[in-house]
């Protein structure tokens, strides 16, 4: 299964994607390619494949994209490549933004979306100034960013609410043993056990 999650700069979704990779077996990662700068604690290829706005056009007009948009005045995209080498190997979490999701969402029918919000624009402020990564410009594009983010967030189908990253994560984990639990998810697994209800005297 392809877990969508998404939300506003700053609202945790990257540190509960990295928790649950803690907790939850079975989990890939889908790294996305983008034109901004690597931060010091950032590895290529881990967080992001870093690359320039060169490289990026050839990508994008050669097809190579599942999704891609422009994120804080940056490029940021899902490669199709990235997908098809990691979808078959558990269930794939890709942590994009509000626009590559609805990309996502036209394209891939048998997806799951999630939201991730802060439980105030106070607290995202607070967060966004906290972790000195970004100058007052970059927090002030985010922030507005945010709103429009927050008032576009129709198409997901599920909401974590991030006010306390314990029960936040426990709901993240929730949805994705959810669905590893339907039936139709299960039906390899319950085929087995039919078999050895028919095969006992």
């Amino acid at each position: 299964m392809i877990y969508v999650v998404s939300g506003p700069s700053g609202c945790g979704k990257s540190t509960l994607i990295r928790e649950l990779f803690n907790r939850l077996p079975g989990l890939q990662f889908s790294v996305s390619h983008t034109t901004r700068a690597k931060r010091p604690t950032e590895i290529d290829g881990r967080e992001y494949y870093f690359i320039n706005r060169e490289k990026f056009q050839e990508m994008k007009e050669a097809g190579a994209f599942l999704e891609w948009a422009m994120v804080h005045n940056e490029l940021y995209g899902t490669s199709w490549e990235e997908i098809k080498k990691k979808k078959d190997q558990g269930d794939l979490i890709l942590d994009i933004d509000v626009q590559g999701a609805r990309q996502v969402k036209k394209r891939i029918e048998k997806a799951v979306f999630i939201f991730v919000i802060p439980p105030s624009y106070p607290e995202l402020e607070k967060r966004l100034k906290e972790r000195k990564t970004d100058s007052p410009e970059a927090i002030s594009l985010r922030l507005k960013n945010a709103r429009k983010e927050i008032m576009e967030s129709d198409i997901f189908d599920y909401l974590v609410i991030n006010g306390q990253l314990e029960k936040a994560l426990d709901e993240l984990r929730a949805i994705i043993l959810s669905h590893r639990c339907l039936f139709k998810e299960r039906q390899k697994e319950f085929k087995e056990i039919i078999r050895s209800f028919k095969s006992w005297p």
